[in-house]
């Protein structure tokens, strides 16, 4: 059956009886209709699922209909007989208007089957005629249920209602008493209720859930966050906004769906968007439905409302501070009308819908609009609430204005507020003399920096690119040349036709040239993946830095280029990281997640000194949440998280990795990165699915960005959760790349990624030890090298189990019990507990040795104190099949198998005993795509093409 179609108000049969559509309305089957929904939807679909009914509530515009019309459609096709109603309030005082609507087209089917005095109350009831309804309601009650459970005789009924608070008294008793009286009658109810706000919304849906049969659910359709907004309005075309006027969208809509949708609408259509401290242009069509009881309100009443509609968070001693003598009377009325919340937070005057307030501002004209903010700038206490409204009062430039502003910015830029401290430097540009000093072209690039700061690359964007085009100071096109750059991100790739034009405004000036040339380091990282040539240029712009007394500018330079080293694995790198770190230092670089203490943060990991990493990582957390510094806040939540993943709390670096990858989404920034260690921390304490689709994520993000570095790290992810999910072989070809990659950018610190010891088990269950045994040799020496102590440990588990495939246990029980040993020394419980499982398997897996789980005891405790649920699923499932009994002898292999490699000739012996290729990968223990992809090999080294030519070739025949 098409899912888009949602039968209603019909009667729906299948078998021999004919279906009659008398309604059908299509749901749309758009991608969008669900954004936001996922978890009510799944609710609300199980419930259903199991027979029973649910009740849909929430505020209007919020998404009910649509997921009740969703759901209506899907489950249509499972019941014999759909019954439809959709109240309206102008038809609410029409009795048994519902219950017409939902056994009207039925009546003929149900009517034999009544009782004589029941058919003729329930006719009576559908026509209108008056006869017995009024002396034998009790009749018309069990009409009502008899009349269902006659339709439910048939087949599972659905009942579909919507808007219920507007049906008519008689229908929702009748359908209630119903209800209430339905038992085990196959008879599901699919119901929706508007519910205002939360002062009354509990009583609300109680008194609707009360009138539903006993088993219903209530399901809350609560608001959108503002990233499912965002992704909303980008699924309807309104995916050019700015994310700060997504943000705005986001709050004035309150994270209502049809609001959010209607502001981006207006938006969309204004010729030019709002500038700082102006309203949302609100549509007509919300002002009428949010403005129509304004109305009733006196002028002076609306007067007050309007200057707190313009206030941060009005009180009652604001509003009387402003000249609102009449405040509390005035607001009092407001909340009569549900123009205010009646349950107010503290002091706080609270309107009962942001979209009430944004309405109303945008309603009234601008000279009312200025005298608010007047009346506002001398009542407000704090000094960035008064200079904000001193700009909203004046028109026109005003130099004393603009410096109040300025300070304004300053202070909301300390008190950690940088996306306030950008509103406010545009508002101070804007009433900065074109003579000013400074200019408005240098407030709006330091409200641009702001913005950066405040992860809203875009608007830093637009601010650069406005200065463009009229700039003509060197240093002024300079810095919104940086600020293109910095805005782009990890697409830095996007933009290399500024790094020209950036050098032609530097000249020959040292300041403006170690601008330019820190960014090309970075240019050269990320674009082509050249740490080499990026340390250089690191280098360079230090140097140009020093000479121009640019500490700033000098202190970032040192802390990539000593990140450039320590990736490296060159020597230098202690020594830069001090230098980066020497007095004096720049408070907002030190604490930049491209900045010094970032860079130590680094080593640290590398060189295995996990507790000290966590402190510098804490501590820097700390200090950017304290400054509102969002994209250092997502980067260094993300390195947090893998640090805890080091040390095997996987719990923990769960949640550290899924907090920083909705931060990341949320702002728009990081994603990539994000998606990557979110993808290792589900691949160690999640869901292995999951795991696979975020690094996928992550890699086609790293490619479509032409971002070199975390192209290998996204890809090292994919290597990784792919060898948890038992595809050797996907994690073969990923780890390929990884290897081919780093090499290629000079990248020769293997505790960079990690990655190594991943592909050596990979390759060993793929049946390719000598490939694995050169990746341990050639990863080792650089190991060695740099002192890399937990890299060593992984690579002699990973030793062990080639020796095992190579038949020498002995040597491979002694590296794993000593890498376990060094693992558990250094902290890194996760690794500690899969040296562990490898060891059980070893033993497991010896001849003669009797079955039993003890020997993975051990694993298991490891892996659930580090709350590794998939290994521990894993252990599960190998104590599982040692229990189910000792696995078949190892196939004989013919002679002319001899040059296959091991498990190349195992999967191609099991072949000509007729194995299928699951049977095969069941006795192997690895999955069905390793064996696909080891026979492939076979077919390409013995020059053959089937399954039926190695039975031939084994056989001493000839396959030709």
């Amino acid at each position: 059956m098409d899912q888009c179609l949602i039968l209603a108000g019909t009667r729906h049969r299948r078998g021999a009886v004919t279906v009659r559509r008398d309604f059908a309305e299509s749901a749309g089957c758009r991608s969008d209709l669900l954004i936001g929904r996922e978890e009510a939807f799944g609710a609300a679909r199980e419930q259903l699922a199991r027979g029973g009914s649910v009740l849909l509530h929430g505020p209007a515009g919020i998404g009910k209909s649509t997921v009740l019309r969703t759901l209506a459609a899907e489950y249509a096709g499972t019941a014999h007989t759909v019954l439809r109603c959709s109240a309206t309030e102008s038809e609410s005082h029409l009795p048994f208007l519902a219950l017409a609507d939902l056994l009207g087209l039925v009546l003929g089917d149900v009517s034999d089957a009544l009782p004589a005095a029941q058919r003729t109350a329930l006719e009576s009831a559908l026509t209108g005629r008056e006869s017995t309804l009024q002396r034998d309601g009790l009749a018309l009650r069990l009409a009502v249920l008899s009349a269902l459970r006659a339709l439910a005789a048939d087949g599972p009924v659905l009942v579909v209602a919507d808007d219920l608070q507007w049906l008519d008294p008689a229908s929702a008793e009748l359908l209630g008493f119903a209800a209430r009286r339905l038992g085990d009658t196959p008879v599901r109810l699919l119901c929706a209720v508007r519910t205002e706000g939360p002062e009354t919304e509990g009583a609300e849906y109680d008194r609707h859930l009360r009138a539903s049969p006993p088993d219903t659910r209530a399901v809350r359709l609560g608001p959108l966050t503002r990233a499912q907004v965002s992704t909303l309005l980008d699924e309807r075309g309104y995916s050019g906004l700015p994310r700060s006027t997504v943000r705005d969208i986001h709050r004035t809509s309150g994270g209502n769906p049809l609001f959010a949708l209607e502001l981006g609408r207006a938006l969309a259509e204004s010729p030019t968007p709002p500038r700082p401290g102006e309203p949302l242009p609100v549509p007509t069509s919300l002002r009428a439905l949010v403005l129509s009881r304004l109305e009733m309100l006196s002028d002076e009443a609306r007067r007050t409302l309007l200057v707190a509609s313009a206030g941060a968070r009005p009180t009652p001693a604001l509003l009387h501070a402003a000249g609102r003598d009449n405040a509390e009377a005035e607001t009092a009325q407001a909340a009569t009308l549900g123009l205010l919340a009646t349950a107010q937070e503290g002091p706080t005057v609270r309107f009962a819908h942001p979209l009430i307030s944004a309405a109303l501002y945008a309603e009234a004209p601008a000279p009312e609009r200025r005298a608010a903010h007047a009346a506002l700038s001398t009542a407000a206490s704090d000094p960035i609430e008064r200079a904000r409204h001193l700009a909203l009062a004046t028109t026109g430039t005003d130099p004393e204005v603009a410096a109040r502003l300025a300070e304004a910015a300053a202070l909301s830029r300390d008190r950690g507020a940088p996306s306030v401290a950008a509103s406010l430097g545009l508002l101070a540009a804007r009433h900065t003399p074109a003579d000013g000093a400074p200019g408005p072209d240098e407030r709006r690039l330091t409200a641009a920096d702001d913005a950066i700061t405040a992860g809203e690359p875009d608007l830093a964007r637009d601010i650069a690119r406005e200065v463009l085009t009229r700039a003509g100071a060197p240093g002024e096109r300079v810095r919104a040349w940086m600020v293109v750059i910095e805005a782009a991100g990890q697409a830095i790739g996007e933009v290399d036709a500024v790094f020209p034009q950036a050098l032609a405004d530097a000249g020959d000036d040292p300041r403006l040239l170690a601008l330019v040339h820190y960014q090309l380091a970075w240019r050269s990282l990320v674009v082509q993946g050249d740490f080499a040539q990026g340390r250089e240029d690191a280098a360079h712009a230090a140097r140009l830095a020093a000479r121009a007394g640019d500490r700033r500018t000098e202190l970032l330079a040192l802390a990539f280029q000593a990140q450039a080293e320590t990736l490296m694995g060159h020597p230098a790198a202690p020594a830069t990281i001090r230098r980066a770190l020497e007095e004096p230092q720049d408070p907002r670089v030190a604490c930049h997640h491209n900045g010094a203490g970032s860079s130590r943060f680094r080593w640290l990991v590398m060189s295995d000194r996990l507790v000290e990493a966590r402190t510098t990582v804490t501590a820097l957390l700390r200090e950017v949440r304290r400054r509102g510094m969002a994209e250092s806040e997502v980067h260094y939540l993300r390195f947090l998280a893998e640090t805890e993943l080091h040390s095997g709390h996987c719990g923990r670096a769960l949640e550290l990795s899924r907090e920083s990858l909705t931060l990341a989404r949320d702002a728009g920034i990081g994603e990539g990165a994000g998606a990557m260690q979110a993808a290792l921390a589900e691949a160690a304490g999640g869901d292995v699915e999951r795991a696979l689709a975020l690094a996928r994520e992550a890699v086609r993000r790293a490619e479509e960005d032409g971002d070199a570095v975390y192209l290998s790290r996204a890809l090292a992810a994919l290597g990784h959760a792919s060898l948890v999910a038992g595809d050797a072989g996907a994690a073969v070809r990923a780890l390929r790349r990884v290897r081919e990659l780093e090499a290629g950018a000079g990248i020769t610190d293997p505790a960079r990624g990690r990655w190594q010891g991943d592909l050596a088990e990979a390759l060993v269950r793929t049946g390719e030890p000598a490939e694995a045994q050169d990746v341990i040799e050639v990863t080792r020496a650089h190991a060695l090298r740099l002192g890399r102590e937990s890299v060593l440990a992984v690579l002699d588990r990973a030793e062990a189990q080639v020796r095992a495939a190579r038949g020498e246990h002995r040597a491979a029980v002694t590296r794993l019990t000593s890498a376990r040993e060094r693992l558990a020394g250094l902290g890194y419980g996760l690794e500690e507990a899969r040296a562990a499982f490898a060891l059980a398997a070893l033993h497991a897996g010896r001849p003669g040795r009797a079955p039993g789980p003890a020997s993975y005891d051990e694993a298991a405790r490891l892996f659930r104190r580090c709350r590794a649920l998939p290994w521990l699923r894993q252990v599960e499932a190998a104590v599982a099949a040692q229990a189910a009994g000792p696995p078949p002898a190892p196939p004989v292999v013919p002679d002319g198998l001899a040059g296959l490699a091991s498990m190349e000739r195992q999967v191609a012996a099991l072949v000509m005993e007729g194995a299928t290729n699951r049977e095969i990968a069941a006795r192997l223990f690895v999955s069905v795509k390793t064996v696909e992809a080891t026979l492939t090999r076979v077919y390409r080294k013995l020059g053959i093409r089937s399954r039926v030519d190695i039975v031939r070739l084994a056989a001493g025949r000839r396959t030709d």
